[in-house]
């Protein structure tokens, strides 16, 4: 007898929110729950916070939808996630200089402000997800460069984002559309 594959028994819904709270065992890990899917993730090294700052380390405690997505330029993996992944390359990075005209937002490298640069050695940008953290009502010195990416390896903290295992990553992807509201709580 041959199985039929069947449809996830789960179906996002059009505004659902996927909720971050902060793991009771770990102050700097977090369980994020998408549906009835849940996942282990890491979170900022200065914990969570309802009063972030440009350097703290903090995740902040916000309801942040998902602007962009982007990629890893020349990697052979599937585009999976449910809006379009912009391929990232060794010119592009992210200003996180509060005096700059250009804080907190992507930038063409090189660039002389400080800034993260997109295209890293390790993986944590392989994939990654832009929230609206300080973007759309932007404001010097409140943080910048909040984004839903990739994990290391036994989930240490972040300097601000919200990481998921790539394993994960990859499952969450077909849920994570521009407007899904990621709620940190």
């Amino acid at each position: 007898m041959k199985l039929a594959l069947q449809r996830p028994f789960y179906k996002y819904q059009r505004g659902e929110t996927i909720a971050v709270r902060r793991s009771p065992s770990n102050p700097l890990q977090g369980i994020v729950r998408i549906g009835p899917l849940v996942f282990r993730a890491a979170l900022g090294r200065g914990g969570l916070t309802s009063r972030k700052r440009e350097g703290d380390g903090a995740t902040p405690t916000a309801t942040m939808p998902i602007l962009a997505g982007f990629r890893r330029s020349g990697m052979p993996d599937r585009d999976t996630a449910g809006l379009r992944l912009s391929r990232v390359g060794n010119r592009d990075g992210w200003c996180d200089a509060p005096g700059h005209a250009c804080y907190n937002r992507p930038v063409r490298l090189p660039f002389r402000a400080s800034h993260e640069t997109l295209l890293r050695d390790d993986m944590l940008y392989d994939f990654g997800f832009v929230l609206d953290w300080n973007l759309t009502c932007r404001r010097r010195g409140l943080g910048s460069a909040i984004f839903l990416h990739v994990a290391r390896p036994g989930y240490p903290p972040t300097e601000g984002c919200i990481a998921l295992s790539r394993r994960d990553m990859r499952t969450a992807m077909p849920f994570l559309r521009r407007g899904t509201v990621v709620q940190v709580m």
